[in-house]
């Protein structure tokens, strides 16, 4: 599941997307992975979230899992196969 929001609470034209792998009523937010600060030019760009959204969302049905335990430091490090 991936869900989006615009919280405005520093930055009036953020975007923050949240992705969890088989959400269910036991999902914590341990469980989940957030891609914050999506505003640019000063933020993470469009293309740069949707690459590391894909990127979780690929390894995370490969896996089983999201969250805490799935990094998204370098979407590239994401790819099925790598690592």
């Amino acid at each position: 599941m991936l869900v989006g929001e615009r919280p405005g609470l520093s930055v009036v034209d953020s975007l923050g997307l949240y992705l969890t792998n088989e959400p269910s009523s036991s999902t914590t937010d341990a469980d989940r992975n957030c891609i914050s600060n999506v505003h640019p030019p000063d933020g993470l760009s469009y293309a740069a979230a949707a690459e590391t959204a894909i990127a979780l969302a690929t390894r995370a049905a490969a896996l089983g899992f999201s969250g805490v335990a799935l990094k998204a430091d370098d979407p590239a490090a994401l790819r099925i196969g790598a690592g």
